[in-house]
């Protein structure tokens, strides 16, 4: 579940910050991508410490 919501984050943060620097539907796409990709690897990795510590 944290790594969905942080998967969105990260798209929606992307696609503003390519907006912000006027950039154009691909450069937004691309931004919300990557921001994607970096949100959903901190999420995974927040996921599996709070497992550990839980367990």
């Amino acid at each position: 579940m944290i790594v969905i919501a942080a998967l969105l984050l990260g798209a929606l943060t992307g696609a503003l910050t390519a907006r912000k620097r006027n950039g154009n539907l691909a450069d937004m796409l691309q931004y919300g991508a990557v921001y994607a990709i970096a949100f959903g690897i901190v999420g995974m990795l927040a996921t599996l410490i709070i497992h550990r510590m839980a367990v």
